[in-house]
């Protein structure tokens, strides 16, 4: 039993000059700008619960060059591209009247790129009966104390889309949200779990990053990537995308396992983002404990 690193794999895909996102980045803002309308339609047929927007990283669609520049290179993520994709906040506030939530809270470690967002999204305050509360600092510090929140307001009821590039947020602070009464499309980056994991000599590295990103131990982590040697990456064979893809999607696959231990309901097929050339790179995943709203989901992701 072996398990085996991606990285010159991946150092292929970061040569390749195609563009990513685009079409895409749409479609991701578009199926969820969906879902958040069908959403309230449905949480508020109980006039006496209260509804919470939270973006964990709103920024503001820019970036600095100097930034995670290697990731963004292995991804393939241009700076236009970026823009759409961060582009959620605007959606989300320009729906219908009656597709508004009671607090909206827009969090991003970044002060300027938080500023920039609070400027752009200043002409949607009029229509807004609270103000929309921009949260500078750590995302994990603030979905704690969302979490914190929800449990003693249990009429409270939390949609929170948390959509970084990398690895920033923590299984304490997704396990803090067991029992509350929340809904979370969570985007997990699986190819950049990939070139951390994946050891020939069955060593993980780097599990200082990965065990409270996945919240389980190194000896579990080991074992449930543990492969025999036929499934190897062959990076001489053709259908090394595929067999790539299979690790990608099992890194997929043990997220969504964890997210059955806090959520009732977990799409296991969740929206998958891919390369130009074949490659799976991220994975948006949707998990909530209302069947209702979970109808909803399904069908967007179907139709995605």
């Amino acid at each position: 039993m072996n398990l085996f690193i991606f990285t010159p794999a991946m150092k292929k895909h970061k040569e390749t000059k195609n563009r990513w996102g685009g079409d895409w980045a749409e479609k991701k803002i578009d199926s969820f700008a969906r879902y958040v309308s069908d959403y309230l339609s449905i949480i508020r047929r109980n006039p006496t619960l209260k509804t919470i927007y939270f973006d964990g990283f709103a920024g503001s669609g820019e970036r600095k060059s100097n930034i995670q520049s290697e990731l963004y290179e292995q991804l393939m993520i241009t700076e236009a591209e970026e823009k759409v994709y961060k582009g959620t906040a605007e959606r989300v506030l320009n729906l219908p009247k009656n597709a508004f939530f009671d607090f909206y809270y827009f969090a991003d470690k970044d002060s300027e790129s938080l500023s920039k967002l609070e400027e752009r999204l200043a002409a949607y305050q009029e229509k807004l009966e609270n103000e929309l509360q921009f949260c500078e600092g750590n995302c994990n510090e603030h979905v704690l104390e969302l979490s914190r929140t929800l449990k003693k307001e249990s009429r409270y009821f939390a949609l929170l889309i948390l959509d970084p590039f990398d690895m920033q947020i923590k299984w304490e602070s997704i396990s803090a949200l067991k029992n509350t009464r929340t809904d979370i499309w969570i985007l997990v980056p699986t190819v950049v779990i990939v070139n951390i994991l994946l050891d020939k000599n069955g060593e993980l590295r780097n599990f200082h990053k990965l065990q409270p990103f996945f919240g389980i131990t190194e000896k579990e982590i080991k074992s449930y990537f543990s492969a025999e040697e036929e499934d190897a990456i062959q990076l001489d064979e053709k259908d090394t995308v595929k067999k790539i893809n299979r690790q990608i999607e099992k890194i997929a696959g043990l997220y969504v396992n964890q997210l059955k231990t806090i959520w009732a309901n977990v799409i296991e097929e969740p929206i998958c983002l891919k390369n130009p050339d074949g490659t799976n790179v991220l994975h948006f995943i949707y998990a909530s404990n209302n069947t209702n709203t979970l109808k909803i989901a399904k069908e967007i992701i179907r139709s995605a």
